[in-house]
């Protein structure tokens, strides 16, 4: 396994003995929010905490026990993006001329939630004024490169092992996202499946975990409004057996989205997400066994 030491940005946890052909992987559910960021930043902690997946990474920690690991991140989201590709940056962010392979034009980039992010999640704005850019590639650097070099070692190596992998990539999500999607129809949504319309992951996977969450009484939701971010598309390639999958957890089952605190939804939540994480891991090589024969 790649072995993480020498960070605190991030970390691999491991199960006790690594059997799935599966990785876990949590990048937004940081909350260790250096001491210079909170300098730089307008904003409270607490308004920071905005833009975090809270606690996802101790929801799918259950994965461990069916054999897969978990990587995660400790840096917050607000600081560092690491489901973007490593330089969408806004140029009204930074002081220095940006280097001619920033993508400045991305949809994220205008909606300012980049690399470097510009606001949380509520359109709020983080900094007090411009940072100078050598900072946001240093972060670069020294988080984003070393997370995903790690990541892309996990997927390989479970995949050199088994012939193909799931990288099931976990969100969170406001209890207000999927409002404007048939509102009537579905008046909570509680999960939403992300597999890029099928591109970065195979029907049979998409379509066993939304039978195993519905089955559970979880109102599963795909690609609406979330099918996917970088990550997904970066490692998803079923027809070569490498399915990933986004994930995104409705908040208001498992906290108080004003204080950030875990409710009384947690723990069966948390119980729900390991035995449907188990079902699925133990059934995934027979949904893309005959796919990955054709594929050879």
């Amino acid at each position: 396994m790649p072995d993480a030491a020498g960070t605190g940005d991030f970390e691999i946890r491991a199960p006790g003995a690594w059997t799935a052909p599966a990785i876990f992987n949590s990048p937004h559910s940081g909350r260790v929010y250096p001491a210079e960021f909170l300098c730089q930043t307008r904003l409270s902690p607490q308004a920071l905490r905005k833009s975090e997946d809270c606690y996802i990474d101790e929801l799918f920690a259950g994965c461990l026990l069916h054999g897969a690991p978990l990587l995660l991140a400790h840096v917050p989201r607000s600081y560092i993006d690491l489901n973007r590709e490593p330089y969408e940056l806004d140029p009204r962010m930074f002081s220095g001329e940006l280097p001619g392979y920033v993508n400045a034009t991305s949809p994220r980039v205008a909606g300012g939630l980049g690399t470097i992010p510009r606001v949380v999640t509520e359109g709020e704005d983080i900094y007090r004024g411009r940072l100078p850019i050598a900072e946001a590639l240093s972060r670069i650097g020294r988080i984003y490169r070393p997370y995903h070099r790690t990541l892309s070692a996990l997927v390989e190596e479970v995949f050199a092992k088994n012939g193909s992998v799931l990288l099931v990539d976990c969100h969170s999500m406001p209890s207000s996202a999927a409002n404007h999607i048939s509102p009537a129809a579905i008046p909570q949504v509680d999960v939403v499946l992300g597999d890029r319309f099928g591109a970065s992951c195979s029907e049979e996977v998409t379509a066993y975990l939304e039978d195993l969450l519905r089955a559970r009484g979880l109102r599963v939701l795909r690609n609406k409004p979330y099918a996917g971010g970088f990550i997904t598309h970066s490692h998803g390639a079923p027809r070569a057996g490498r399915h990933a999958l986004q994930i995104e957890i409705n908040r208001a089952l498992y906290i108080d989205e004003t204080t950030q605190e875990k409710s009384k939804g947690f723990e069966p939540l948390r119980q729900t997400l390991t035995a449907v994480s188990g079902d699925l891991l133990a059934a995934f090589a027979s949904l893309v066994g005959p796919q990955q024969l054709a594929a050879e």
